[in-house]
């Protein structure tokens, strides 16, 4: 009894992911078609080294890395403009 239940329900399950036609199986398949980067917007973007002084025209990755660069030199700086510098510290044994 237990044997044909399990039969029953594997033949249900098997008959419900299998689509019957080819029909189905190719309505199932995802078309993206030409989204992504094929299709631009704009001006082509540059790297930030062809041109430095129009961060505008930049790729997107580029000018996070130049602008968090450029904000970590800005607090180091400041840290140790602030910080009065390293002092020479004297060991004695």
């Amino acid at each position: 009894m237990a044997s044909t239940l399990a039969a029953r329900q594997a033949a249900n399950i098997l008959r419900l992911s299998a689509p019957r036609s080819a029909s189905q199986a190719a309505s199932l398949i995802q078309r993206r078609g030409l989204a992504g980067a094929a299709d631009h917007h704009g001006p082509a973007k540059i790297d930030c080294w062809k041109d430095p002084m129009s961060p505008s025209m930049w790729k997107e990755e580029h000018f996070v890395i130049v602008s968090l660069t450029g904000w970590g030199l800005a607090i180091y700086g400041g840290y140790k403009l602030f910080s009065g510098g390293k002092k020479d510290e004297v060991f004695f044994n």
